[in-house]
């Protein structure tokens, strides 16, 4: 569930004709796979060529960095290992290294993460607090020509995530200004924007996280990821997300923290094809 400000598209999705009936937990975890396939196939058609040559400069300059590492001591490397059960690590390129968040992006990680967490919704639901929503937690737009019922396809899905990611990642850079933040803290930040919106991040709505940030005290935003309250309503899911999104901040690990047996709750969806 997001209940973040409004994100604008920037143009309109077309819904598709049929309305379906929402589907078995079995073919939504199935849509979700699905989605994340989609997800990595395109950012492998995207991704540049690069030559042997630069290939193995890249794999060079990860060693070198994670040497020198090692050499800082054992805090400094446990922090940026990923737990054993988590989801895939960001990249151990920069894994290590601290960076502004204007030049970052998020990570793969992160997306499977809020796709976990979101569900995939093919067909556009009114969530807990009555919002219309569609795709990985898209609240609706007027500019997305969708009403409640409206079927969308996964392309569609997956542009309304990036866009929305987008989005999440220039309010993290605001919010943050020039603090420095390893990927994965970047990731846990993104990920609250995206949840609550940026407007819930302001000074005046969270001033200890703006503190802790303001004074380049880590632990201290990690205290402040968790945001348990959706207007008058407190979901059982938000408490989950938020001990996952401290975790991904404090200690690199992704992995959903849910007991087992207890699975993120999805609203209807409407099933399509997997390939």
């Amino acid at each position: 569930m997001s209940i973040r400000m409004p994100v604008t598209a920037g143009h309109a999705i077309s819904p598709l004709s049929s309305r379906i009936e929402p589907p078995t937990p079995r073919e939504r975890a199935a849509m979700v796979r699905a989605l994340l396939r989609r997800m990595r196939r395109r950012g492998r058609d995207e991704a540049p060529a690069k030559s042997p040559r630069g290939r193995r400069r890249k794999r060079k300059a990860a060693l070198a960095v994670s040497a020198a590492m090692m050499t800082v001591g054992t805090t400094a490397y446990e922090i940026a290992q990923p737990s054993a059960a988590g989801a895939m690590a960001p990249s151990a390129e920069y894994s290590f290294i601290r960076m502004s968040a204007g030049k970052m992006t998020s990570s793969d990680a992160l997306k499977e993460a809020i796709v976990e967490e979101e569900g995939l919704h093919l067909t556009v639901y009114a969530d807990p607090v009555g919002k219309p929503t569609v795709g990985a937690g898209h609240l609706v737009q007027t500019s997305d020509g969708l009403s409640i019922g409206d079927a969308i396809s996964y392309d569609q899905a997956l542009q309304l995530l990036e866009s929305d990611l987008e989005y999440a990642e220039a309010a993290v850079a605001r919010l943050v200004g020039d603090l420095p933040l390893y990927q994965h803290e970047f990731d846990a930040l993104v990920d609250l924007v995206f949840n609550v919106g940026e407007g819930n991040t302001s000074e005046q709505a969270s001033p200890k996280l703006n503190a802790a940030i303001a004074a380049g005290d880590y632990a201290g935003i990690a205290a402040e990821l968790a945001y348990h309250s959706a207007g008058n309503a407190a979901p059982p899911g938000l408490v989950h997300r938020s001990d996952r999104r401290q975790a991904m901040f404090a200690q690199n690990d992704y992995a959903d923290p849910r007991p087992a047996g207890i699975t993120v709750k999805s609203a209807q969806m409407a099933p399509a094809s997997v390939s």
